[in-house]
């Protein structure tokens, strides 16, 4: 009698938590916790704050529990970098400026941000940013010279290399990434997905030691349009986003799905809304079913892989990152907010 009630048990408490898994979300609450006049393109979650990056130099963090934000501005000679990326590992916060200089700051000892990588030839600009660890990180840019723009560290983000050419795939003329909400590049354990402006995947699964290119539908259709966000859920299961910002209310080509690490990609919800989108995420604990989709052009959910969309706010937002399954934090022009999903 004691097993079975112990199995019973059990039974209620995992069919409560697949119930409240599988609830879709059918409304949600912003709240704004920040506003300045800056345009905000990169938040990254740190423990127990939010950090970002904006335009005019202004960077800062927003406390979770009290919504209390500390700002500050750093300058570059008579330059207040224009900041569209950031990463963090366990001890050090990294801003990404975009254009000519680019400029990779570091928190460091001393308390100052340290400038560790800076790069100047007229045709650089750098769109995203992340680690694999304490240790390996990459930011990507817009092609030079006939690749595109990979920059690389392996000793905490101390200091940074450039792959030269011939260790990475060609390039196509034009080829670059869309600095629109820093989720051009995607990582899970040691694979690693960048997605660029014409459409094509380059894949590593090796930390950025060897790379392969892989295609996906979502290319062909102008200059502006192309895949502005990527997420993957696990090794596996990835969604991209796009469209065209001059053109947000189209929406062909721009959401795809791959089952397979993104070897192949297919089209989902082609010709149906959501148009335009700056920025996707797979919602977490979720079992990679539900996607949000934020843009300019509002707040999107998907709760079956992207197949369906469902629009929950007109709020407007560049870049979103999850707290939870339930909350998260949004960025875009003039403000960030806490977004509730209910």
């Amino acid at each position: 009698m004691k097993n079975i009630i112990i199995v019973f048990c059990c039974i209620v408490f995992v069919s409560c938590a697949e119930k409240k898994e599988m609830k879709p979300f059918s409304g949600i609450v912003v709240e704004t916790v920040y506003t300045d006049s800056l345009s905000i393109r990169a938040i990254e979650l740190l423990e127990g704050s939010l950090g970002f990056a904006a335009t005019k130099g202004v960077f800062g963090s927003v406390d979770l529990k009290s919504n209390n934000v500390m700002t500050n501005v750093q300058k570059y000679d008579t330059i207040f970098p224009e900041f569209r990326a950031v990463a963090h590992t366990d001890t050090d916060f990294f801003m990404l400026s975009i254009a000519r200089p680019a400029l990779l700051y570091k928190t460091g000892d001393t308390g100052k941000l340290e400038l560790v990588y800076k790069e100047e030839e007229a045709s650089v600009f750098y769109d995203a940013m992340k680690f694999w660890n304490n240790n390996e990180g990459i930011a990507i840019g817009d092609s030079m010279n006939g690749c595109l723009s990979v920059i690389i560290t392996r000793d905490g983000g101390k200091t940074w290399y450039k792959l030269p050419c011939s260790q990475l795939p060609e390039g196509i003329e034009g080829e670059g990434a869309f600095a629109a909400s820093n989720t051009n590049i995607a990582i899970v354990g040691d694979k690693t997905w960048i997605a660029t402006t014409k459409g094509r995947i380059y894949f590593s699964g090796d930390k950025g030691k060897t790379w392969e290119i892989f295609r996906t539908p979502i290319a062909g259709l102008g200059d502006t349009h192309g895949i502005y966000s990527l997420d993957f859920f696990d090794g596996n299961l990835g969604f991209a986003i796009g469209g065209d910002y001059t053109k947000p209310q189209e929406n062909k080509k721009n959401k795809a799905i791959t089952i397979d690490g993104g070897k192949s990609w297919r089209l989902v919800a082609d010709d149906t809304e959501p148009g335009y989108k700056s920025c996707v995420q797979f919602v977490p604990m979720r079992s990679g079913n539900e996607l949000v989709a934020v843009g300019f052009t509002g707040i999107s959910y998907s709760k079956d892989k992207g197949e369906t969309w469902t629009e929950l706010s007109e709020e407007s937002f560049y870049t979103l990152r999850f707290l939870n399954d339930s909350i998260a934090y949004a960025a875009g022009k003039n403000r960030i907010a806490k977004l509730i999903f209910r």
